[in-house]
């Protein structure tokens, strides 16, 4: 399983990067099969959020490092270097750009974006 990771460099500068996370098989619900799952990670809040359709941003750093899972409607994020990507449904970034110039956000289309979020630990 890959995700994006928006971070900032030393010197303030965002850039996106691709996560590949580790996978295995685990019973989780015996007597089902097994599934493949990957390590666990730390949350600290977890929330919803939902962006009407052309809302934009503007750039701004993060509130927190968290997770983010796209439920419905398409996210693009630009990250301070100028790559764009955008994330639609069934996406998941993170953002860890807590200083620096920081990223914009807009949402992409006529539907509202609505995503999930987990706050993570700083550090991690």
């Amino acid at each position: 399983m890959i995700y994006a990771r928006l971070y900032a460099d030393r010197t303030g500068e965002s850039h996106f990067e691709d996560v590949e996370l580790e996978t295995g098989p685990a019973e989780i619900t015996p007597p089902a099969p097994p599934v493949t799952l990957s390590e666990m990670m730390a949350a600290e809040h977890v929330g919803f959020l939902s962006f009407p359709p052309g809302w934009s941003g503007g750039f701004q750093v993060a509130p927190s490092r968290m997770i983010l899972f796209v439920l419905d409607g398409q996210m693009e994020l630009t990250a301070s270097d100028g790559v764009a990507r955008r994330f639609p449904a069934g996406s998941v970034f993170s953002v860890e750009d807590t200083e620096g110039k920081g990223h914009a956000m807009r949402v992409i289309g006529e539907r509202e974006a609505q995503l999930a979020f987990a706050g993570l630990p700083n550090g991690e």
